[in-house]
């Protein structure tokens, strides 16, 4: 039986089930696949499904990231996010920005989220390779999906977060220490994430928060 906040209006949105190890099966997840295209399409589908009515309250983007800044092991909070693959600065425009397109902008923010306990804060880069080398780093942490997940739900108007576990040090490791620490981050996530749900919806419903 889904949890009953979770059947509140709440999404959970990950690019692949070996992300979640089979511990979210009673929740309301999207698998969207991995890359920017992919999570751009299979978001932007299952909103199409409600047509102009979007009944989320919040969609939660879990998913594992490398990161050079922040250590392993380490669930994050990501409320900011950049598009670390696309560079047109050759033609004077910022490395992250879309050319000419005004909305969104450079770096969207989703500002401060009710995840309290969760202190660990971040920047994530999202871009379509697998970082292991320090040229192909941009942002605190990395990784293939969150900044599409991000542009979908801020032209849909619909609340986001991401929370990343950083599995490897996007470095020439980051394959095998991904592999490695891969099944952590999921009950990292549950404990400090899913199981904090329940008391956001009792505060939100109160007028608390």
């Amino acid at each position: 039986m889904k949890d009953e906040a979770l059947s509140k209006g709440i999404l959970i949105v990950c690019a692949l089930e070996v992300e979640t190890q089979g511990q979210l099966d009673d929740y309301d997840v999207l698998y969207t696949g991995v890359g920017k295209v992919n999570a751009t399409y299979a978001l932007t589908t299952h909103f199409g499904k409600y047509g102009s009515y979007i009944p989320y309250d919040l969609v939660i983007n879990y998913g594992t990231a490398g990161s050079r800044k922040i250590k392993k092991k380490t669930l994050v909070d990501c409320t900011k996010f950049v598009q670390r693959d696309m560079d047109v600065t050759g033609l004077g425009f910022m490395r992250g920005e879309t050319p000419f397109e005004e909305e969104p902008p450079l770096m969207l923010d989703f500002g401060i989220t009710p995840f309290n306990n969760i202190k660990r804060r971040a920047v994530c880069g999202s871009g379509d390779n697998f970082v292991e080398d320090r040229t192909q780093y941009y942002g605190e942490v990395v990784d293939m999906e969150a900044y599409a997940l991000a542009k979908v739900c801020h032209l849909r108007g619909v609340p986001f977060v991401s929370f990343k576990y950083i599995t490897d040090g996007a470095d020439e490791q980051a394959h095998e220490d991904w592999e490695t620490n891969l099944a952590d981050g999921i009950i990292e996530f549950k404990e400090q994430v899913l199981n904090e749900i329940p008391i956001i919806e009792k505060q939100d419903t109160t007028g608390d928060c």
